[in-house]
Formats: C-alpha cells, structure tokens, sequence
C-alpha cells in the first residue's frame, strides 16, 4: 500500500455476501435470526428480504482496517448500523468498503470508513485508529 498520509484515500474493497456465507456466518457466530435466513419470516416483520447479520458487515469493515495496517494495529473501531444489508436469494451482493485518512498524531492515523452496499450507505459514524509502523 501507498504510503499513509494525511487525506490519503484509501482504495476500495469488495466483499461479497450471499445467502451462503449467511448461513456459514450464522453457524460460527450462532445468530439463527430468521432474519438473516427466512425470506418469508424477513419480510412478514417488514423486511424487503433477507439481511445480512450487522456484525458481519461490521466484522468486514474491521477487516479493511486490518489488511490496511495489520490486525495487531488497529487500536479503535466504531461504526454504527444505519441501513441493512439486503440479501436476495440467488445474489451475490457487493458491500464495497473505502476509506479516508484524517488526522495523523503520536504514531497514530485515523480512518473514516464509508461502507456502501447496492448504492446506499450502511454503516454510519465508521472509523478507526491505526498504528502507523
């Protein structure tokens, strides 16, 4: 990776999600939501489909920070869940990950992450702090 500078923007990632990883999420995590399975039960508690498990999308924009500085590097994460990740049967769906350095200090360089999924935003507030080597 380029060098990380002061409003360096960071190149994209592509992460795809489909029903099957939901499944394979579901069993490592435990999460059996319906909601995240049931097309039918997702939509009789007004979903549009079904959706991706929140911390999936979360653990998926950890993993941008990560590959960006090396997992032991990452000292703080947040984001909030502002728009769900919809998964339609037979689909795979793009959640595409970018990012932005702000303010580098002490070693230190934070990062505003933008998480888009079919054109909309679904993670708000998203940002981390990563030690710089």
């Amino acid at each position: 990776m380029t060098k990380i500078v002061e409003g360096l923007e960071i190149s994209e990632e592509t992460y795809v999600i489909n029903r099957a990883l939901l499944v394979k999420y579901a069993n490592a995590s435990g999460d059996q939501n319906p909601i995240h399975q049931d097309e039918a039960f997702a939509k009789s508690v007004g979903l549009p489909d079904v959706i991706a498990h929140g911390m999936l999308t979360m653990a998926l924009a950890g993993k941008f920070l990560s590959d960006i500085s090396g997992p032991e590097n990452v000292l703080e994460f947040s984001a909030k869940f502002i728009k769900p990740v919809v998964v339609p049967a037979n689909t795979d769906v793009s959640l595409i990950i970018s990012g932005k350095v702000g303010e580098i200090s002490d070693g230190r360089a934070k990062i505003e992450l933008l998480a888009m999924c079919n054109e909309v935003k679904v993670l708000g507030v998203a940002k981390g702090v990563i030690k710089l080597q």
